[in-house]
């Protein structure tokens, strides 16, 4: 199950560095446009699109990463005071009962609209330049399987939890800063 884990956690990280050099191109897009726009006086007809799918490829392909990190956003002013038999046990449930099948319906159906828009070579309605959107389509379902796979990965984490009393280890990419601080405190005081 080590391996597993350690596969899943190790390919979501690396999807999640890869897609957030799309801040990159994003910042630099947006500086350019900005530059042309009120200086040159010369706005581009792409800035818009460029900013629109960077931001959605780095907000789609960015799931399974925070998954990953267990970085989601959660109401943990109980959760924390809970023990992590109980903890594992919330978070299973909620697992089973609406991440797995909301992504899997998400990947399901995202394959079927990618599938339909590189059959019409869908280029976007709303756009001046109509460029082609079907390549980032195709990160819809790409993102889904990445999330189930993580997510399946979370699951089997909590069984591991249930059953041993303590969370398995976890790749760590970042840390939050409370969790930085509490470890300081405890290596102090020992």
């Amino acid at each position: 199950m080590d391996r597993f884990l350690h596969f899943a956690d190790s390919l979501s990280v690396w999807v999640g560095k890869c897609f957030a050099w799309c801040i990159v191109v994003l910042t630099f897009a947006t500086c350019y446009e900005v530059f042309v726009r009120y200086v040159l006086n010369a706005p581009t007809v792409w800035a818009f699109d460029m900013s629109v799918q960077m931001y959605g490829a780095l907000f789609v392909m960015s799931g399974a990463y925070a998954l990953a990190q267990d970085a989601h956003v959660r109401g943990d002013v109980l959760y924390r005071l809970m023990s992590q038999r109980t903890q594992a046990s919330i978070d299973l449930t909620l697992y089973i009962l609406f991440l797995l099948p909301a992504v899997f319906a998400l990947t399901w159906y995202g394959y079927g609209f990618a599938k339909d828009s590189w059959f019409y070579k869908e280029v976007s309605w709303s756009s001046p330049a109509r460029i082609q959107i079907y390549f980032f389509k195709t990160l819809i379902p790409v993102a889904g399987a990445l999330i189930f796979l993580q997510g399946v990965a979370e699951s089997i984490r909590c069984v591991m939890c249930i059953r041993d009393g303590y969370w398995p280890k976890r790749m760590h990419d970042v840390q939050e800063t409370e969790e930085v601080m509490l470890q300081n405190n405890e290596t102090t005081e020992s």
